[in-house]
């Protein structure tokens, strides 16, 4: 099973480890394209703090981003798993995760990054700012740049059994599962069931759609699951308690789309 998941706009900062090291980071396919990006980012910050919070989208209260990007090479790095903050990563809950739980997490979920490209929970990187949604203005969109290094490596990546693509738009357009892969993929949408009058609504829910994913990961790792396919997925999750809405896809090599239904979202 592979995991692949959004970062968090907000990341932790601090902490006393070494600095990066680019070659022990996973997926080693992906160096050339980490280093230059790595390497665009830090020469922008490092030179012109009004165009780079133009390019990153940052307002002026967000000008200490823009130095933390400077300062990538030497800053302390710590695992993926702790720099990445916010609703999802707060239902997942890596931190307390049982011993068992927390290996099968360490092989099975990956981060996609505007700046990384992707990266295993325990990979050692400093806490920075750079979205897939940015325009570098020497690379470009890196949704785009980073399509063809992500297919180069991520159908090894992928292995042979599920893949759960819990990624936001931006992260998904870097990397779009094709063929065998993608007929073993399952994408999840949230949807809020409400009673309006006697008749059933529905609505797809935002901040709460993060923590219901984030809360269905841990789950899936806490079990011990390990579905083969989308199919085994929708029956590992309604085996957990789920209310789990799925049909086949109508032609063979697409992703399976699956609706989670909630009653109370918290």
């Amino acid at each position: 099973m592979l995991v692949l998941l959004p970062p968090s706009e907000g990341k932790a900062a601090g902490g006393s480890g070494a600095p990066l090291r680019p070659e022990g980071l996973s997926l080693p396919g992906l160096a050339g394209a980490r280093a230059a990006v790595l390497d665009e980012l830090v020469e922008l910050c490092s030179a012109d703090e009004p165009k780079a919070r133009e390019v990153l989208g940052l307002s002026e209260g967000l000008r200490g981003e823009v130095a933390k990007n400077a300062s990538l090479r030497s800053a302390a790095a710590r695992p993926a798993g702790e720099v990445y903050t916010g609703v999802l990563y707060d239902a997942l809950g890596l931190a307390d995760l049982p011993d068992g739980a927390r290996a099968l997490a360490e092989r099975s979920l990956l981060v996609f990054s505007g700046l990384w490209g992707a990266v295993r929970v325990t990979d050692a990187i400093p806490s920075y700012r750079c979205s897939m949604g940015v325009k570098l203005p020497g690379l470009g969109a890196l949704g785009a740049y980073w399509r063809a290094p992500m297919a180069e490596v991520m159908p090894e990546a992928a292995g042979s059994g599920l893949v759960l693509d819990l990624r936001s738009a931006a992260y998904a357009a870097a990397w779009k599962p094709k063929g065998e892969v993608a007929g073993r993929t399952a994408t999840v949408r949230v949807l809020h069931a409400q009673v309006v009058d006697g008749v059933e609504k529905r609505s797809v829910v935002s901040h709460f759609n993060k923590a219901t994913k984030g809360r269905m990961v841990r789950d899936l790792l806490v079990a011990g699951a390990v579905p083969a396919g989308p199919a085994e997925l929708v029956a590992a999750l309604r085996d957990l308690g789920y209310t789990v809405e799925a049909g086949a896809p109508a032609k063979p090599g697409k992703p399976w789309s699956l609706d989670v239904v909630v009653t109370r979202i918290h």
